[in-house]
């Protein structure tokens, strides 16, 4: 290993696992070798050569203050940075690691969003989960069944490290979908998850977390020792803002697993932008707290109806006065992140800016609580909402750092001036002797001026000669003897004097006294305030709720929404509804919909681009909105609360994880066949449409069927299967909607209003037209389409009334039909309803001239049910050409 510094460097490298290190050298952090090379490429930092013992190696470096801007680039990128600091010791100097900084642990992070630090353990089919967020103390533990549940709360909170527990590391399927978000995957030592050394590292820091939160889940225990071992060991100072663990259990919340959170756009839209999602649209929080929150909401809607109503009541007040509602949201619009500013103190990180964002948003307490309980606010749940945190505790603690901080400290903490004075005797006594000196050095040169004739006489200080007297050159031989010269300059010349040098070291003791008494006096400061951290963090929230409500209410009055009734259970009655994303960018066509336990089933058909999905999504994050405490776009809304939103909307092909467009179609119905209850909305548009037209419409048969009478959901079902609409006269609770469309003379508008009934016609061949497709290939299709109209209408079986399939026979060019019959048969299991399939296809072969010998061998050996619709329409027109070249 080489010598010298770069191989205390390497050295100090191997005692960690992380991926770079930071190390201190005098003023400056150093990287070396490899990590200077990756420094540089990552922060765009110049690299240079460092000669050590006759080696040459790479080297990149940045100054000691500015250190945790690229610290914070490097780990938001992915990277684990152990940083090495330098100490004093009497042979010199020496360095030590002493953290560790991960995506988990990094406490200065860019986002305003949480930053979750998760665990993951697994004991047969029970998952517990524990996340951590380091920047606000936030620390939350829950145990689920199934991997589908662990994957959705684990998509829920977004983490961006996740600690995979030793029965997790092997489970492929799991991380595979893990692996689809950002989240750093980062394997810990196994023995962090035993039950017992887990169960210990939690007393320590929490005390008896099993009569204090009741937490007893082993698998839970696992997963919150680990995330806890894991802080501790990357940078212990980080753990002091842990104050308290809490329990939580996913049944107080509405199951969205990861799919329908994708699907909803939350968060974020399809395409990962923030900016037309759910969140970004009814965002008018005017803090980051407030906004971290909102987030926390919409993602985790409740289920309790009695803390839904207290938000909604919360919400009508501020909603109805306006005039409170802006004094309340202008007195917030001064405070900082508590939450985030408490963990920085009680990690002993806060600088004095940091206390002093915590004294000034301390004093907006008071303002605060007057806003409501000054207006007509009192009378509403708001006023219980600010009498939360102890509020003698938060006004003690502003009068501490009023009367203690400068306002204008400096940046650093080990300088000096960061207190008023009267803060504390043996500081003020400093600072007069100080302030006496400084008087004495600031009157000496018109003393000397005055004494001694002398002009051009000037006394200053640098970190070279210290203090001294400059004296012009024409007068310098003018000078008295006492004064001894240290330097010429060109125009100059200085001096010292014995008088001068005793005041410089004076000064110089009592400003280095000064400055550690400052520092002491700073860190008890900062310790008592973190001591305070779970007061702030209570203070942190409630500002937050309040920047939340205020910002749902600014909302709701703003684009005219309305409170919702909430009832359990109950139908879904909305009239004039609207999408809350999409009326914000257009001009929207509300829409009613109403289903109960008698209607619980919508087949929901209409042209392509008609709104269909919109109509549907809307009605989802209608009821999300309700259960989120939120008022909804609509004239009116009654929501009966259920306990999960499922969609299945379109889907990508993920062909690099062995998985193709209908089997992602396919494995998210089986979840929801599998999750969804009788107290669930499941939202799903298109099943079936990824493979052959007969497999398609027997899969979206019979899942309606499941649905219907085996799970029993509120469901909302768009397709263009136009068979399926036949359900609706077998099945109980099955009805038709259709959004409406109006058609003259060939052209097409659609009215995107919805209307009872069902559709046959999906206006397909106009919407290829208005996407641009080239006009010869939209005529054809016309005269295809024409053809096959034509033919449909042959009624089968000498014009029986009984309902038929129509089945379109490639030999012939013509549709054939079979009677399908209308008996519903009796169930095998509890008198279930189901609805017989079309009957077998009667089909005539014509007879066949030379001229179409060839296509007729090429249609045999197509199997009409293995073949996609496309490629179905494809070979129908390369047979038709055949035809037309053999004519």
């Amino acid at each position: 290993m080489p010598q010298g510094i770069v191989g205390e460097f390497l050295s100090l490298k191997e005692e960690t696992d992380a991926d770079l290190l930071a190390m201190q050298c005098g003023d400056f952090y150093e990287f070396f070798a490899d990590d200077a090379e990756t420094v540089g490429r990552e922060l765009d930092l110049k690299v240079s050569q460092k000669s050590s013992h006759g080696s040459s190696y790479p080297m990149a470096g940045v100054p000691l203050d500015d250190l945790t801007p690229y610290l914070k680039a490097l780990v938001e990128r992915g990277y684990r940075v152990a940083v090495a600091e330098q100490y004093e010791t009497a042979d010199g100097h020496a360095r030590e690691v002493t953290r560790v900084v991960t995506p988990g642990t990094l406490l200065e992070p860019s986002r305003e969003d949480a930053q979750y630090l998760a665990s993951v353990v697994r004991d047969d089919e029970t998952y517990g989960l524990a996340f951590a967020d380091v920047t606000t103390g936030q620390f939350l533990v829950t145990s689920v069944e199934g991997a589908d549940a662990a994957h959705s709360e684990v998509y829920r909170f977004d983490p961006v490290e996740l600690l995979p527990g030793p029965g997790v590391r092997s489970e492929d399927a799991f991380l595979r979908r893990v692996r689809e978000s950002d989240v750093n995957l980062t394997t810990f030592e196994t023995e962090a998850f035993a039950p017992g050394r887990a169960r210990h590292a939690l007393r320590e820091q929490f005390g008896d977390v099993t009569a204090s939160v009741g937490l007893d889940d082993e698998v839970a225990v696992r997963a919150a020792g680990a995330v806890l071992a894991y802080v501790t060991e990357t940078n212990t100072a980080v753990t002091a803002s842990m104050t308290r663990l809490r329990t939580y259990e996913p049944a107080d919340h509405l199951t969205l697993d990861a799919t329908t959170q994708r699907n909803l756009e939350l968060t974020e839209t399809m395409h990962g932008d923030r900016a037309g999602s759910l969140v970004d649209t009814i965002d008018h929080t005017v803090t980051s707290a407030g906004g971290r929150l909102l987030r926390e909401w919409v993602t985790r809607p409740r289920r309790d109806r009695d803390e839904l109503r207290r938000r909604l009541d919360c919400v009508e007040a501020l909603a109805a006065h306006a005039l409170a509602r802006e004094r309340l949201r202008d007195a917030l619009d001064g405070a900082y992140d508590l939450e985030r500013l408490a963990s920085r103190a009680a990690g002993g990180r806060a600088d004095a800016s940091d206390l002093l964002a915590i004294r000034d948003t301390l004093a907006l307490v008071p303002s605060l609580a007057a806003a409501i309980e000054d207006s007509p606010l009192a009378d509403s749940p708001l006023a219980a909402v600010v009498e939360r945190p102890d509020r003698e505790a938060a006004g003690d603690l502003h009068g501490e750092l009023t009367a203690a901080l400068a306002d204008d400290p400096p940046k650093t903490v080990q300088q000096g001036e960061l207190f008023q004075k009267g803060y504390d005797d043996e500081l003020d006594d400093l600072i007069e002797r100080h302030a006496e000196i400084r008087a004495w050095l600031d009157s000496l040169a018109a003393r000397e001026k005055r004494e001694h004739g002398l002009s051009h006489v000037t006394v200053d200080r640098n970190r070279t000669d210290g203090y001294y007297i400059q004296v012009g050159k024409s007068v310098a031989d003018q000078v008295p003897e006492h004064y001894r010269e240290i330097k010429t300059l060109k125009n100059s010349k200085r001096f010292v004097t014995d008088e001068l040098e005793e005041k410089e070291r004076t000064v110089l003791r009592v400003e280095e006294a000064r400055a550690d008494l400052e520092y002491d006096l700073f860190c008890g400061l900062r310790s008592r305030v973190g001591d305070a951290a779970e007061l702030l963090q209570d203070v942190g929230r409630v500002l937050a709720e309040l920047d939340v409500l205020a910002s749902l209410a600014t909302h709701a009055a703003g684009q005219d929404w309305t409170r919702p009734t909430l009832t359990e259970p109950g139908p879904l009655s909305i009239e004039a509804g609207r999408h809350p994303v999409v009326e914000a960018t257009t001009e929207f066509v509300p829409n009613d919909l109403f289903i109960d336990e008698e209607r619980s089933f919508l087949i929901v058909t209409g042209p392509n681009m008609s709104g269909k999905s919109t109509y549907m999504r809307q009605a989802a994050l209608i009821t999300l909105l309700a259960q989120v405490g939120s008022f909804v776009p609509a004239r009116r809304a009654e929501v009966g609360v259920v306990d999960g939103i499922f969609t299945r909307v379109g889907a990508l092909d993920e062909l690099a994880q062995g998985r193709s467009t209908f089997m992602v179609e396919m494995q998210e119905l089986s979840n929801i066949l599998h999750s969804a209850t009788d107290e669930s909305l499941v939202i799903l548009d298109e099943v079936g449409r990824g493979t052959a037209t007969y497999d398609g419409i027997s899969i979206a048969w019979a899942a309606t069927e499941y649905l219907h009478n085996e799970i029993r959901s509120k469901t909302l079902f768009a397709t263009h299967y136009h068979e399926l609409t036949s359900l609706a006269e077998h099945l109980p609770r099955v009805a038709n909607v259709h959004v409406a469309a109006e058609e003259r003379d060939g052209d097409v508008t659609f009215l995107r209003t919805v209307e009872e009934g069902a559709t046959d016609r999906s206006y397909g061949i106009h919407v290829a037209d208005l996407a641009g497709v080239p006009a010869p290939v939209v005529s054809r299709a016309s005269e295809v389409l024409d053809r096959l109209r034509d033919e449909k209408a042959i009624e089968a079986k000498g014009g029986s009334s009984e309902p038929v399939q129509a089945v379109f026979d490639l030999g012939s060019g013509s549709f054939t039909a079979t009677a399908e019959s209308k008996t519903a048969e009796p169930a095998a299991n509890g008198g279930a309803e189901t609805t017989p399939m079309a009957g077998a296809e009667v089909t005539t072969e014509p007879e066949a001239d030379p001229a179409t010998a060839d296509v007729l061998r090429a249609l045999r050996e197509t199997n009409v049910n293995e073949t996609s619709p496309v490629e179905l329409m494809a070979r129908v027109q390369e047979w038709q050409e055949q035809l037309d070249d053999e004519g």
